[in-house]
């Protein structure tokens, strides 16, 4: 990437940003609903929703988990959620004896239930770790999402529903992930009645 100077390069990030956020709302309405419908679904069974993700992933899904266990607009009832990348003995005994490839996919094993959701957290939609775990949620029965970018990479074909961001640089990618879990909380919130 050529120098630019502050004011281009703030110009240029802006536009681009607000360039994949018009792709985004174009494209991405339906899949928006159906992960909404599947968050209801288990929220309204009971059931609890689990993020995980790897580096700027992972942030994300210990955001997003936050925002459901605590509150997002308003105070109420807590939303049953967890981000498997948050445990550091559970993440560093997984990559030691069993490789990281199966760190969630051992935790999906041990804490999913059928009737759980299952949100996997991958720019390329590609990181063998992620697919693993979604795979393995689908053997035990619970439904699957993605949220990703670029051409979905692996993730699609395994997820019940997907966002797939119109995007191919990460940083555009999470982005839209970010504000798009951000709308995914709120509307649940106002479908469960609870604000």
């Amino acid at each position: 990437m050529r120098h630019r100077d502050p004011v281009t390069y703030f110009e240029s990030e802006l536009d681009d940003h607000a360039a994949v956020l018009a792709a985004t709302r174009d494209s991405l309405r339906a899949p928006f609903e159906a992960i909404l419908d599947l968050w209801v679904t288990a929220a309204k069974a009971g059931h609890k929703i689990l993020f995980f993700g790897n580096g700027g992933s992972a942030a994300d899904a210990q955001h997003l988990a936050a925002e459901l266990v605590i509150r997002f607009i308003e105070d109420r009832k807590p939303i049953p959620a967890i981000a498997l990348n948050t445990d550091t003995s559970a993440l560093t005994a997984g990559g030691n004896d069993l490789g990281f490839e199966q760190i969630f996919a051992r935790q999906v094993e041990a804490l999913g239930q059928a009737g759980d959701v299952a949100v996997g957290i991958s720019t390329s939609g590609t990181s063998p770790n992620i697919i693993k775990a979604l795979e393995m949620a689908r053997e035990k029965g619970l439904r699957t999402i993605g949220f990703t970018g670029r051409d979905g990479g692996v993730m699609p074909k395994i997820c019940d529903a997907c966002l797939i961001v119109p995007a191919q640089s990460t940083r555009r990618i999470q982005e839209m992930h970010i504000t798009l879990g951000h709308m995914l909380c709120g509307a649940l919130e106002q479908k469960l009645g609870l604000v």
